[in-house]
């Protein structure tokens, strides 16, 4: 017979469906912004000697962290891309093709964005939702 602590750890190791598609979701947004935010500084729209470039390395320490689901790179990524949120609204008024980049880095962010969000939401609502099993058990 097996142990009810052995399935409910593997219940908290074992990723569910929902866990995964927004893991998937946001490892791809922060490829893409991270590849975009490399091409708009380097090649597509060159402004100045290119240091701009650097606004991609947030996103590169977090691709680890999002790939092993890690809890707090989550939580901070979802407050952090408000700055590429914010850069994308900034340079969309600007003259082709800068206002097409700062569309779809817009458009990365907020994927990226709500991926996080939703991440962390239902992680949190599994985790009580398990805390409140073990409790019930525990008291019969």
């Amino acid at each position: 017979m097996p142990n009810m602590e052995d399935s409910s750890a593997l219940a908290e190791r074992t990723p569910d469906r929902l866990t995964r598609a927004t893991r998937v979701v946001a490892v791809a947004a922060a490829v893409g912004l991270v590849a975009l935010s490399i091409g708009w500084e380097l090649v597509w729209a060159r402004l100045g000697h290119g240091t701009l470039v650097l606004k991609a390395v947030p996103l590169v320490i977090a691709l680890p962290g999002l790939m092993t689901y890690r809890m707090v790179t989550y939580r901070w990524l979802s407050l952090a891309i408000w700055l590429y949120v914010a850069e994308g609204i900034v340079r969309i008024g600007d003259r082709p093709p800068v206002n097409r980049l700062a569309a779809i880095e817009l458009a990365l962010a907020l994927v990226l964005f709500t991926a996080c969000a939703t991440q962390v939401r239902w992680r949190h609502a599994v985790a009580r939702r398990l805390a409140a099993t073990a409790d019930a058990g525990v008291a019969h």
